[in-house]
């Protein structure tokens, strides 16, 4: 939806006093340590669902347990038991 010049103005205009008009609520802040574990906790959540998603790829396009295994830097025996019931 284009907008005008003026509009996009007032618009940032706008969100700038509600910026300087914002007052934080000390119960809405976290310790700097909880929010980074609470970070990498997530990370890892999403990296080990895109891992597995990839052994599924990989054992569909038919890569075999051993080269699925060689590429984690794992055995063949790990990777199945780990990955075999999404694959």
């Amino acid at each position: 939806m284009p907008r005008s010049k003026e509009e996009i103005i007032q618009h940032a205009e706008a969100l700038a006093k509600r910026f300087e008009r914002y007052k934080p609520n000390p119960d809405d802040e976290r310790d700097v340590a909880e929010y980074m574990l609470r970070r990498a906790a997530i990370d890892q959540a999403r990296c080990e669902r895109e891992l597995a998603d990839a052994v599924e790829g990989a054992r569909r396009a038919g890569l075999t347990w051993r080269q699925i295994a060689e590429t984690l830097g794992t055995t063949s025996q790990a990777a199945q038991q780990r990955y075999g019931r999404t694959a």
